[in-house]
């Protein structure tokens, strides 16, 4: 199927490793024209024009997305999938304030600041797409880890929010989430530092939630918005019942 994204303009957060910079290659390979940001400056390595800046100061985000605006000649399609985990077995009595302003600085401000910064560029689009990188955690709950849970779920309120408020303007906005993904920040987070090949529970690759964004990235899904895309191996529809 043709995904219709030949000289689309995208930009990716979060472009310097894991998710988004496997969607920064996905999308890539679909002919899009795709810019990253990232704190990170081996965003400047993803084959794609790099930018290096804090998404959570907000003059800072407004530049660093007018930058790949302008390098990639617009922009059709925004991913937000720059995020952190924070702390991972942390007890809620035992989480600081510190802590819980970090993870919602990166992953719901910046998220917020972003697409803020990016809408007179995708009003410009004649199918304007965001995705919004949330999580599983957004839905279910892991012991020890509530800023990161509570983040998620902001998340997915946004897309939500946005996706109403820009329908008059033909923007879609949607929201992937998916359960454990193989990246160097789940691989520290869960002490697996070779991988998740002996893990008990399914876990899926980058490129496999990149797939994704794409679809919902892709002019053909038209009618799709305000969606919550779970992936997560059907994990969250089991009951409870002993059977």
């Amino acid at each position: 199927m043709d995904l219709h994204l030949t000289a689309r303009r995208a930009l990716v957060t979060g472009a310097a490793g894991g998710i988004g910079r496997a969607a920064v290659r996905a999308l890539a390979a679909e002919g899009a024209r795709t810019g990253g940001v990232d704190l990170d400056p081996r965003v400047r390595e993803v084959g794609a024009p790099g930018v290096v800046a804090d998404l959570t100061d907000a003059d800072a985000a407004a530049a660093a997305v007018d930058a790949c605006a302008r390098e990639v000649g617009g922009l059709d399609v925004l991913v937000l999938a720059a995020g952190i985990s924070g702390p991972v077995g942390t007890p809620l009595a035992e989480t600081s304030v510190a802590d819980w302003e970090r993870v919602f600085a990166v992953n719901v401000t910046g998220a917020f600041l972003a697409l803020r910064a990016a809408l007179p560029w995708l009003r410009r689009s004649d199918a304007a797409s965001v995705v919004i990188v949330a999580s599983d955690s957004a839905l279910v709950a892991t012991p020890g880890m509530v800023p990161y849970g509570a983040s998620k779920a902001a998340l997915l309120q946004l897309a939500r929010a946005a996706a109403v408020e820009l329908a008059p303007e033909g923007i879609r906005v949607n929201a992937v989430c998916p359960s454990i993904v193989d990246t160097p920040m789940s691989r520290g987070d869960l002490g697996m530092p070779s991988g998740f090949a002996d893990a008990e529970y399914p876990v899926q690759t980058p490129a496999e939630v990149a797939d994704q964004i794409v679809l919902l990235a892709s002019p053909r899904l038209r009618p799709v918005s305000a969606a919550t895309w779970v992936s997560d191996f059907g994990v969250s529809a089991r009951s409870g019942f002993p059977a």
